[in-house]
């Protein structure tokens, strides 16, 4: 990637204000392709680097960058100044980016990038209540709206709870857990990321057989829920699948099973033999429907050994891409399932 005068670059992410590099830029660039005068969009901006590196590899592209965190749209303002005009940047979720791209001129889109889960900025900032790590209120949001993790610790039956730790977090003894947390708040109600955690090694012991803090499954799983990140990422393949013109690229960067075995199947599906359109219609009545991306890696893309050295957080990372076809948009009641609560 050559730097351009005046241009936002990964390298300027580096060293500016945005200081951070995503895992698998040099895959997600390349599996873009970016070209001068094409418009792309970030569905999940975080900290600009992605965008950052799409503005830097062709002079002449555009990227609308969404967001639904209200901290990382002020944070990426001295980008928005710096790309002067080429980016713009969103509040919203990006499973709703195909209205967002309408509503600002990025349709049809020559590119989607989707970099699914919570972002280091929000990791590392004990208010936001993501880490275990760290002692902070037991908040999760990602667009500060909507219940809080503490609401829903403190408020959700046992049972509930338990399917909660069990489907999103993958977590064998949620029940264990969740009989846990209503005995304890009967008590107390929980108001911080310790007292969770601390709970859930008591009850799991200190130390998982994996390596894992014990938490780490029940803090996911609570995110996940609190942010309804399954759906949001559901939601968004279609809305990428409704605006990328013919030959549209879509990137999307997962970090655990449930994420990638999302993406896996949408694409399977959508890059399949004509199949039947609706599973609601008796066969023979409902029209085949035409494959509409083409899958570019059958296998998802991982870390290589350098960029595990320099980030451990890559370890997890997987990427799966695909191009889009000529055929239309799926309806969406072909979309695969997602588990539900």
């Amino acid at each position: 990637m050559t730097a351009r005068s005046g241009t936002p670059t990964a390298e300027g992410a580096r060293r500016g204000t945005l200081r951070h590099v995503p895992v698998l830029l040099p895959e997600v660039l390349s599996a873009l392709v970016p070209r001068n005068g094409e418009a792309f969009i970030d569905g999940t901006f975080g900290a600009g680097g992605y965008t950052a590196a799409i503005l830097g590899a062709a002079a002449g592209s555009r990227v609308l960058a969404i967001d639904r965190d209200p901290t990382a749209i002020a944070a990426g303002q001295d980008l928005v100044a710096a790309s002067k005009g080429r980016l713009r940047l969103v509040q919203g979720t990006f499973g709703a980016l195909d209205q967002i791209a309408d509503d600002t001129g990025f349709v049809p889109a020559d590119g989607v990038v989707l970099d699914i889960g919570v972002s280091s900025m929000q990791l590392d900032d004990p208010e936001r209540g993501f880490s275990f790590q760290s002692d902070g209120p037991l908040d999760m949001r990602m667009g500060k709206d909507g219940p809080t993790a503490a609401d829903i610790v403190n408020t959700a039956d046992d049972s509930d709870l338990a399917d909660i730790f069990f489907h999103l977090g993958e977590e064998r003894r949620s029940r264990a857990v969740a009989r846990a947390i209503a005995a304890r708040r009967s008590r107390q109600p929980f108001t911080r990321t310790s007292e969770l955690a601390e709970l859930a090694e008591k009850v799991l012991g200190r130390q998982k057989i994996t390596g894992k803090h014990a938490a780490t499954r029940i803090f996911q799983a609570l995110r996940i829920y609190v942010n309804d990140e399954l759906g949001e990422l559901a939601q968004g393949l279609a809305a990428a699948e409704r605006i990328l013109k013919p030959g549209g690229r879509l990137t999307v960067v997962t970090f655990h099973s449930l994420e990638d075995g999302i993406v896996k199947r949408f694409l399977k599906q959508r890059a399949d033999k004509a199949r039947q359109g609706s599973r609601h219609l008796p066969p023979g009545e409902s029209p085949k429907l035409a494959p509409s991306f083409q899958i570019a890696n059958q296998r998802p893309i991982t870390a290589g050994e350098g960029e595990l050295a320099a980030n451990p957080r890559a370890r997890s990372a997987k990427l799966r891409t695909a191009t889009r076809t000529q055929a239309p948009a799926w309806p969406a009641d072909a979309d695969p399932a997602i588990p539900r609560l």
